[in-house]
């Protein structure tokens, strides 16, 4: 899949986001080797620490039907931002623990503007399981 194709798949996936509060819909998608995507959208709560966001739905949604990080190819995020959308410290730390370390991460906007990084551009000298050891 081109990355083109991945990333219009995380800006048409925004329309899934429940925002009421914020109203910035943010959409993922995640592409696994097999072909196959997940898509995420961010979903708030009044009570804001139980937000989730697009980044982590999409993982978890792959997740929940079976597959691993050894799986993940690319992950794209989209929203209507002026720079490509990043994602926020909590989905770096989640990306860094759940999605290859040579995996793509897209990052876009509404306007077609797009970024690729990977997470230890994101967030170099991240904590992780070794740690705890």
């Amino acid at each position: 899949m081109k990355d083109e194709e991945l990333m219009q798949q995380a800006v048409e996936a925004r329309q899934l986001s429940y925002s009421p509060y914020s109203n910035f819909k943010v959409g993922a998608a995640l592409l696994c080797k097999d072909g196959k995507v997940f898509l995420g959208a961010n979903v708030e709560n009044s009570a804001y620490p139980l937000c989730m966001c697009a980044e982590r739905n999409a993982l978890y949604n792959a997740m929940m039907n079976g597959y691993k990080r050894a799986d993940f190819v690319a992950l794209a995020i989209a929203a209507d931002t002026d720079a490509p959308c990043s994602p926020c410290g909590a989905c770096r730390q989640v990306i860094s623990e759940l999605f290859p370390r040579d995996g793509e991460i897209l990052l876009t906007n509404l306007k077609g503007d797009s970024y690729k990084t990977n997470i230890d551009e994101l967030l170099p000298l991240a904590f992780s399981g070794d740690d705890l050891k």
